[in-house]
């Protein structure tokens, strides 16, 4: 197999990069010449002590990978491809005790319990109160005539979804909002957020989420984290684990929504046949396309466990492996044209929601729901949105993110 062309240096984890761009022409050129390929680093600069990762870009192998926790561990050095590279080995550990960095059997038992505020009844519970406020979101965006799409519509819902679905009251997602942004906002250096403030924000967040189910535990209410608390010894989470939890749906309930809600309405605009096409036909397969596209996700990691082979590269025990996820929604022998935005794309095996396996995101059908949600809403309310500005992106080394939106409601 050649050699890719890339230059000297180059990182799939540069967060400067994502700051420009996804690399979607380096991945593609990975797929084609060494769809396992070692990216280089300099020694300890993503925070872990090694010297590299092994980028896998292929959709098929992508899922291989995912598929196979006994050989690729999700705990050993967490589901984090890069962190600064000042960060103590301490501070990665202490993220093991969160679901995504977790591996069977102990994730096993976590999900179990979690995934009962997950079933498609406790969702579909919430689809009626989530479309009145998606309503209420758009209209009130329309009264300020233009503004920024991040921060008037793609952000709320996703808090609200999250405030409707563990009990916090509507007056505190603000700081949910706040404590998920800086948390995975470090590396970028507009947004003055240093790595303290990013550890203060998650205990912050944890200390919050671990008091409201001490409180349900003493006074039981009609919601979710009442069942998940409400008797420990019995199956249930202790007031620390649920800490994590809320820590984790703030930032994979959150984030990750929100920006594929931005890029979904960046990439309606840019495509104006398919936003047409939206508004009069609404097609059930729009949120996928839009998830695919989007990919908020880049990439997350595992570490090998033993020897191994994937896709006929050895990997050794020990080396961490980065899942691009971003790659593997633009591979054309899964994807006919995975260069054209279609909201028809039908079936659509992406792998915005991770590639399978265990660690196959919780939250799907309730993200699917949102963006189903708002983007009606949109299209019912606000008809002739139009770009106002060029969106300006999150310097991140996994996240795909938008920062700012600015567009003309009227």
């Amino acid at each position: 197999m050649s050699r890719p062309e890339l230059p000297d240096g180059f990182d799939f984890t540069d967060p400067d990069l994502y700051r420009q761009r996804v690399p979607l022409p380096e991945f593609a050129r990975l797929r084609r010449t060494a769809p396992v390929w070692w990216n280089a680093q300099r020694h300890g600069a993503a925070g872990f002590d090694d010297d590299g990762y092994w980028a896998v870009t292929r959709h098929a192998d992508v899922k291989e990978v995912s598929t196979h926790p006994e050989l690729f561990s999700s705990h050993l050095n967490t589901a984090i491809i890069r962190f600064n590279e000042h960060i103590q080995r301490e501070q990665i550990d202490v993220q093991k005790l969160i679901m995504l960095n977790m591996d069977p059997p102990e994730h096993t038992r976590v999900r179990q319990i979690v995934q009962r505020g997950f079933t498609p009844r406790a969702i579909r519970a919430l689809e009626g109160a989530l479309r009145d406020r998606a309503a209420r979101i758009v209209a009130g965006a329309r009264e300020g005539g233009t503004g920024d799409f991040v921060t008037d519509i793609a952000c709320e819902l996703p808090l609200q979804a999250i405030a409707e679905l563990i009990g916090v009251p509507q007056r505190d997602r603000a700081k949910i909002f706040d404590w998920s942004n800086k948390m995975v906002a470090y590396d970028d250096p507009e947004l003055a957020i240093t790595e303290e403030i990013g550890t203060q924000s998650a205990t912050e967040l944890i200390s919050y989420a671990m008091n409201l189910a001490t409180d349900r535990k003493a006074c039981p209410a009609r919601d979710i984290v009442s069942a998940l608390v409400a008797a420990e010894d019995e199956g249930n989470l202790g007031a620390d684990e649920f800490g994590f939890f809320v820590l984790l749906l703030a930032v994979a309930g959150n984030e990750t929504t929100r920006n594929a809600i931005s890029h979904g309405m960046h990439a309606f605009l840019t495509h104006p046949e398919q936003w047409e096409l939206f508004k009069s036909e609404r097609p059930a397969t729009a949120a996928d396309e839009i998830v695919r596209w989007a990919t908020p996700v880049v990439s997350f990691q595992r570490t090998a466990t033993q020897d191994t082979v994937l896709g006929g590269q050895p990997i050794r025990k020990g080396h961490r492996v980065g899942l691009f996820y971003a790659s593997a929604n633009n591979d054309p022998e899964v994807f006919p044209h995975p260069e054209v935005f279609d909201i028809g794309r039908d079936p659509n095996p992406h792998l915005g929601f991770g590639g399978g396996g265990p660690h196959f995101c919780l939250g799907k059908s309730l993200a699917e729901l949102e963006i189903r949600l708002i983007f009606n809403a949109i299209a019912d309310e606000l008809p002739g949105i139009r770009l106002a500005g060029q969106p300006r992106r999150l310097r991140s080394a996994w996240l795909n993110g938008i920062k700012e939106l600015r567009v003309s409601y009227a």
